[in-house]
């Protein structure tokens, strides 16, 4: 059953997807954009803390794909008992899996700043941040599941209301702390840190609600038998063992880039961090249209629908990688503007100008892998795009940022033009992978759907 009780498109899927999406990525603005009337420090400082927290996040959505391409799955195979299985595990195993990263992350923060180079006075402060957020990370691994579960039964307005009830707690939040009257330990960075950690901690428990009021989903741990684990563990970790590894590897081949630009300085590396903020808008579109996709995707797969799953994933890569670089072109011609707001030095509004504009070519390619990883993903193709992916993170986009960053002093721009010749290169790999069909002999679920029933 859907939201509407209607049949599902990828219209009413996306766009609420979308905006949760952009407001989920305003909570990272609204840190820096508060922040920046600070210090340029404190940007810098908080933005190198969320790079680590962002591919941390990543981890916990690949994780959470895998328990949104198994429920789609069985809803899209009228297996509605077994998606409710799935969700209760899925829960439980995240939980578990976020307990321990925010473990490494309290006892090993300062180590990764150290390794990535990052200047000493950036390194308390980073290291405060990450600390506090990098602490309670769990919360973000359960409620990036609750949401996805949600999401998959097609109550994506649902996630967006939430999504937009924590942003406006976080945005209350830092004006108190940053221009109220509380001290340390409730002001500056610690501050932020606190007033994210807790809107996290809201949404959390709203959605904890949704769930149990619009599913059939009832927390009873007493039914989570060993057996029930185990048959669906196995479906789940089938999916996120692969892309958790590819998230894992991609992390590694991040951190090392931005300590590529370190060894540049620190207006290159504030430069990469207004940039990024700004630039996240560019594929914005693209998850949204991605998360939808392989909601609708998977039901299909679920159904046995292959032809049409293979005309719509087409479809679909196109469409991203043509409205992609419509908006990419859009924030570039106000990339001077956008800019301003951030900082007035005038390198650094420059240095992001031109990777702004950059970014037309950057998010087009990175538009395609999206998607077809997605929809691969959704028919449960994962080792093919996690080998596609980390190969060329690392034979590319390392090596040639660094030759052209670093060796050849280009600086972000070369960088960046690395970052293009690798979205590209996967894209091509990806789009021949789902053009192969190989996908079709992947059975994830035990399909007994007869070919044509439709699932939504």
């Amino acid at each position: 059953m859907n939201e509407t009780g209607k049949k599902l498109s990828l219209f009413a899927l996306t766009w609420p997807i979308f905006i949760e999406m952009l407001l989920g990525m305003l909570m990272g603005n609204i840190d820096t954009f508060m922040l920046s009337h600070y210090s340029d420090e404190a940007v810098a400082a908080v933005g190198v803390a969320n790079q680590i927290l962002f591919f941390v996040n990543l981890m916990f959505n690949v994780v959470s794909a895998g328990t949104s391409i198994i429920i789609a799955q069985n809803l899209g195979a009228g297996r509605h008992k077994s998606a409710t299985e799935v969700a209760s595990v899925a829960i439980v195993l995240n939980m578990i899996f976020g307990l321990v990263v925010s473990a490494l992350l309290l006892s090993g923060g300062g180590f990764v700043f150290r390794l990535m180079n990052i200047p000493e006075e950036l390194a308390p402060d980073a290291s405060v941040y990450l600390m506090l957020t990098g602490g309670f990370v769990f919360i973000e691994a359960v409620r990036l599941t609750l949401s996805t579960i949600i999401r998959s039964h097609g109550f994506t307005r649902l996630t967006m209301y939430v999504a937009f009830g924590i942003n406006v707690i976080h945005l209350f939040g830092n004006y108190a702390v940053l221009y109220g009257s509380f001290g340390y330990p409730f002001s500056g960075i610690t501050g932020v840190a606190l007033s994210t950690v807790f809107s996290r901690m809201i949404g959390l428990v709203l959605l904890f609600i949704l769930l149990i009021v619009k599913t059939d989903f009832r927390p009873r741990l007493r039914e989570l038998r060993i057996t029930m684990i185990k048959a669906h563990a196995g479906a789940l970790f089938k999916i996120g063992i692969p892309t958790a590894g590819e998230s894992f590897f991609s992390t590694l081949a991040q951190i090392s880039i931005t300590s590529f630009i370190a060894l540049v300085g620190a207006q290159a590396l504030s430069a990469k961090i207004y940039a990024q903020n700004i630039g996240m808008f560019n594929n914005l579109f693209t998850i949204s249209l991605a998360l939808a996709t392989e909601i609708l995707i998977g039901r299909l797969i679920g159904a046995k629908l292959f032809d049409e799953a293979y005309i719509r994933g087409k479809q679909y890569a196109r469409a991203a990688a043509l409205v992609s670089a419509c908006s990419a072109l859009l924030i570039a011609l106000a990339s001077g503007v956008l800019v301003g707001l951030f900082t007035d030095d005038e390198i650094i509004i420059r240095q992001v100008v031109y990777l702004l504009w950059l970014s037309v070519l950057l998010e087009s390619g990175r538009a395609g892998n999206l998607i077809l990883i997605n929809v691969l993903r959704a028919a449960g193709d994962v080792k093919a795009p996690v080998y596609i992916t980390v190969s060329s993170v690392w034979l590319v986009s390392v090596s040639l940022s660094y030759l052209f960053g670093v060796y050849f002093g280009w600086g972000m721009v070369g960088v960046y033009i690395a970052f293009i010749v690798d979205e590209w290169l996967k894209t091509i790999l990806l789009r021949y992978r789902w053009k192969s069909r190989r996908w079709e002999s992947i059975d994830l679920i035990g399909r007994e759907a007869s070919r044509g029933h439709v699932p939504f």
